[in-house]
């Protein structure tokens, strides 16, 4: 009995400690945070009518950047974040190198400031920054740096599911890093995280989100054996597909060889038929 106590009384000190621990750090977690995340919106469609300045100024609507047949990757950011802006940038920098499509030729990328304070100039800076450094001919006419009015950026970013909140302690604004794949028919179709990006991740996002009208063979093979698996945010082998797959190439092979045999047999067929008619 004391020995049962003596155990119940250490579970229920662990379970004090760990709980009050937990409580601290929810206090010491600032309520803004609770402002920031994503909340996806799978299926829905943006507004093709916001409008938006260009690196050059111009006064452009989204509906004039979503080409038809050509998947969009939208990237929410500020020009003046110290950090994390930048990275998720360079990791889209990074995997459109990696990429055999071509933004201008296969897709679009449109990078938006959510800070209605940023202007044209320092989009135009931050487009020849990347764009120099990019080994893509023509992707100037394909990605696409933007500025925007409060009202509008608000609209885009809520479409999207992106909440973000400008801290005025910091003077920085609080976001996640995410950006989002959305159909030539400007419906949001997925949605990658973080600041590293996988090229068979992107490629078949990019190819789901055109549905079927860019890649090539392997790529309509490869998204029928992948599924989007939300809980890893990757794309994962779908094993009846293989299967099915697999079963097929095993049928064409077995076919291609019971035909080499056959006419293999025929033809010796009618060699001994020919001997023996001499």
């Amino acid at each position: 009995m004391m020995k049962s106590t003596l155990i119940t009384t250490l579970l229920l000190s662990v379970f004090f400690i760990f709980d009050t621990a937990n409580a601290q750090l929810n206090q010491n977690k600032p309520a803004i945070l609770d402002e920031v995340g994503v909340d996806e919106k799978l299926g829905e469609t943006i507004p093709l009518d916001l409008r938006f300045a260009n690196s050059e100024g111009d006064s452009v609507s989204i509906g004039e950047l979503i080409e038809s047949g050509k998947p969009v990757l939208l990237n929410p950011l500020y020009y003046d974040c110290p950090i994390l802006c930048s990275l998720v940038l360079d990791g889209v920098f990074k995997i459109v190198n990696e990429l055999a499509w071509k933004p201008g030729r296969d897709y679009t990328i449109i990078s938006f400031s959510i800070d209605p304070e940023e202007t044209p100039d320092m989009a135009a800076d931050y487009k020849e920054r990347y764009l120099s450094d990019l080994n893509r001919p023509g992707a100037e006419e394909g990605w696409h740096f933007l500025t925007g009015q409060e009202e509008e950026i608000k609209a885009l970013t809520d479409a999207v599911g992106f909440r973000y909140k400008y801290d005025e302690r910091t003077g920085e604004y609080l976001h996640a890093a995410s950006i989002m794949l959305i159909s030539p028919e400007a419906v949001v179709t997925r949605y990658l995280y973080g600041a590293n990006f996988s090229e068979f991740n992107l490629r078949n996002g990019l190819y789901e989100a055109a549905d079927g009208q860019i890649g090539s063979t392997m790529d309509r093979v490869l998204l029928y054996c992948f599924t989007f698996d939300p809980d890893s945010n990757s794309y994962v082998p779908v094993a009846m597909n293989i299967m099915k797959l697999g079963g097929l190439a095993t049928v064409i092979i077995l076919g291609i060889f019971l035909g080499v045999f056959w006419r293999r047999e025929r033809g010796s067929s009618q060699s001994h038929k020919i001997e023996i008619e001499q």
